[in-house]
């Protein structure tokens, strides 16, 4: 068995193709079939079912690969070590964000980090939080910028920014009167949430008690919650972050949360195993000139990420 094997066994497994999983190898498909089952040979199993189009995993080999790329994994933290000794800031960075933190991250985030270090060749993906867990305990990313906490021994959390929430209210509801809002008060059965699976949709309904609402549409996007409150009537709750998206008039529609405060805790997340030190400081410092002053960190303000 080969670190080359397995290489070949998760780019297969990743495009479900043998031509393209040599194109990603830089080797011939012949090449590529054939270590592939040589493997399989090693090993006394099939690796993949190639009866099926396009070829999938058997079983077993659904864990061999599950496997191979956290040996993979390892073996790209090695190299990675070695840069660290060399206080050097070059290489690769798989990055993921969840959908409600990307739209006020990114834009910002890519163009502060490509120009101070375009030596970094940088992946960045937007995905739900159950996802972004099992590809960090894959070592499918490096890292990741999502709320926490996760609760999760094997992830280590640097907090970077606390964001407060925000209800956004329409004008025929009898609380837009108020100019602040009690959580424990708002009803819930004119409240639009997010659909499953977005930890914000979770942090909202925990933050409104455990009566069930009774909104009948659960949307994708905190944009599109606002857009259905205006329209429709009845409430939301948003990211203090989202506010600068809104109309000078969508901004009368705003209310604080008091008493108390609804908060969620933003975080930079890596294996509790990554060594990179440098690099997660280059993201949190990227980080820190897009986020205002008030939201970060007290640690990180004064401190640098130390592993």
């Amino acid at each position: 068995m080969t670190l080359q094997q397995l290489e070949y066994i998760t780019a297969l497994d990743k495009t479900r193709h043998f031509v393209r999983a040599a194109e990603i190898c830089k080797v011939t498909q012949p090449t590529l079939s054939a270590m592939i089952q040589k493997l399989e040979e090693e090993l006394n199993c099939l690796i993949f079912d190639r009866s099926k189009h396009p070829i999938v995993p058997t079983e077993v080999g659904g864990m061999i690969i599950h496997h191979a790329q956290v040996v993979l994994f390892h073996v790209r933290q090695l190299h990675e070590q070695v840069l660290t000794q060399r206080d050097s800031l070059t290489g690769s960075l798989s990055l993921a964000l969840i959908p409600t933190i990307a739209p006020y991250l990114l834009p910002g985030f890519l163009s502060l980090f490509r120009k101070n270090h375009p030596e970094i060749s940088l992946k960045v993906a937007e995905m739900r939080t159950e996802s972004i867990i099992s590809k960090l305990h894959a070592g499918a990313i490096d890292m990741a910028i999502l709320s926490t906490p996760l609760e999760d021994p094997k992830i280590l959390e640097v907090p970077l920014y606390y964001e407060k929430f925000a209800a956004y209210i329409s004008p025929g509801e009898a609380i837009f009167a108020r100019e602040d809002i009690s959580i424990n008060e708002i009803p819930l059965e004119h409240l639009w949430v997010l659909e499953e699976g977005h930890c914000l949709r979770n942090q909202v309904l925990n933050f409104c008690g455990s009566k069930t609402h009774t909104s009948t549409y659960e949307a994708g996007s905190i944009d599109t919650l606002v857009k259905i409150v205006d329209l429709n009537g009845g409430y939301t709750i948003i990211p203090e972050l989202h506010i600068d998206f809104l109309t000078p008039m969508q901004k009368l529609n705003l209310r604080r949360i008091m008493r108390p405060e609804a908060t969620r805790e933003i975080s930079l997340v890596i294996r509790h195993d990554y060594v990179r030190e440098g690099l997660m400081n280059a993201v949190a410092d990227s980080i820190k000139q897009i986020i205002p002053a008030h939201m970060i960190d007290g640690r990180l303000k004064k401190f640098s990420i130390r592993l």
